[in-house]
């Protein structure tokens, strides 16, 4: 009976590591996800590049980066998301 006890535990401390391991390389692709939006325009001037959130991601969007460094996300069916990335380039991954 001890046996089996300790493998059933052995078998849930396994289980929950496991779980925790997985949660832990999802975090990475969710935080290229956006939860929230810019809906008031951005002047293109301002626009350096932009690029895809992740596809694990609830909700399809774009994280377009600003001069300055700065990145916001906005959803890419907006009008004038599509009108001012027509000038611009993805950008390029690290």
């Amino acid at each position: 009976m001890k046996l089996i006890t300790v493998a059933l535990v052995c078998l849930l401390l396994a289980g929950m590591w496991l779980r925790e391991a997985d949660s832990r390389s999802m975090h990475v692709s969710s935080s290229n996800c956006c939860f929230t939006f810019v809906e008031k325009k951005i002047s293109s001037q301002r626009i350096q590049c932009y690029k895809n959130t992740s596809s694990a991601c609830s909700r399809s969007s774009l994280i377009i980066k600003l001069k300055g460094g700065r990145e916001t996300c906005v959803l890419p069916t907006a009008r004038w998301v599509k009108q001012s990335l027509k000038s611009k380039k993805p950008c390029l991954l690290k």
